[in-house]
């Protein structure tokens, strides 16, 4: 039976990683005001960075409705396909829940609740895929699926806090703090929730390197199949500086770069990058 392999437009799979690994994208909803657009679709995070600019104020994102996944894995089962579905984090969004109502309507439909975000739902996502072309079954891939799920290590650094205060995720003391030390918080991906991480301070570019050492400190058994450089809006040089510090340490097959959509834009703006990867060993 064929199976196809989808997922929320939160994975933030590039175009080219989506087309090698044949992903299917269920967009969310993103609001500019009384503007209703379609994530990657007619909205990206440029766009974001301009409605915000003009209004000082942040767009909303909002889940698929149950129908909207039913019709969508519905196009597939119609055709004698499984579905191995990929959502945001249960604790971070209803959009699971609508997933698996969905899902209980159709034949051989499976939701994977990836507890996390970003490209560590990309993760279990290429994982899964790889899976596929091994010729095993849906529910053998769910199952070794899962068992690796709390093994993603997803984190970033925030640059600056204008977005999660604006947001309301942190508070004005904490906002006003931040600025006047030079504080760069990071942001963990814990039990399916966001939750602050390391507070580094000073430029940048100090931060982010002082970030990785940790990251690979505390996290010493990665998968050395591939590791992602995930940023939002960042400069290009502090980019290439992050991939060679991880490059440099001769641990993964490959590190995949990758610019975060909405999602994580709309919640940390400018300047925000994280290095993730499976903490397990390459679980098999």
């Amino acid at each position: 039976m064929k199976i196809v392999i989808s997922a929320d437009s939160t994975c933030d799979l590039s175009k080219e990683l989506k087309e090698k690994y044949n992903v299917q994208i269920m967009p969310l909803f993103v609001s500019l005001g009384e503007d209703n657009r379609v994530d990657g679709v007619n909205i990206e995070p440029d766009d974001i960075y301009e409605y915000y600019e003009k209004t000082k104020k942040l767009p909303k994102s909002a889940a698929r409705s149950e129908m909207d996944y039913y019709e969508f894995f519905k196009k597939f089962t119609d055709e004698g396909a499984s579905v191995i579905h990929f959502n945001l984090s249960d604790s971070m969004s209803v959009t699971h829940g609508n997933a698996v109502k969905a899902s209980k309507q159709l034949p051989n439909v499976y939701v994977v609740d990836t507890m996390s975000l970003s490209t560590g739902m990309a993760l279990l996502i290429i994982y899964a895929a790889e899976l596929v072309e091994k010729g095993l079954s849906a529910p053998e891939i769910v199952e070794k699926v899962t068992k690796r799920v709390p093994y993603v290590q997803a984190s970033f650094v925030v640059n600056t806090l204008e977005f999660l205060y604006k947001g309301g995720r942190c508070s004005s003391v904490a906002y006003l703090g931040a600025n006047v030390l030079g504080i760069k918080p990071s942001i963990e991906v814990r039990d399916g929730a966001m939750g602050v991480g390391k507070k580094y301070i000073g430029r940048f570019s100090r931060c982010l390197k002082k970030y990785v050492d940790d990251i690979f400190e505390k996290y010493d058994n990665p998968d050395k199949r591939r590791c992602f450089v995930t940023h939002t809006k960042t400069d290009p040089e502090l980019v290439n500086q992050v991939i060679e510090m991880v490059k440099s340490r001769g641990i993964f097959d490959e590190v995949l770069e990758t610019t975060a959509g909405c999602t994580i834009t709309t919640h940390c703006g400018e300047s925000t990058l994280g290095v993730l990867f499976i903490n397990d060993g390459g679980a098999n």
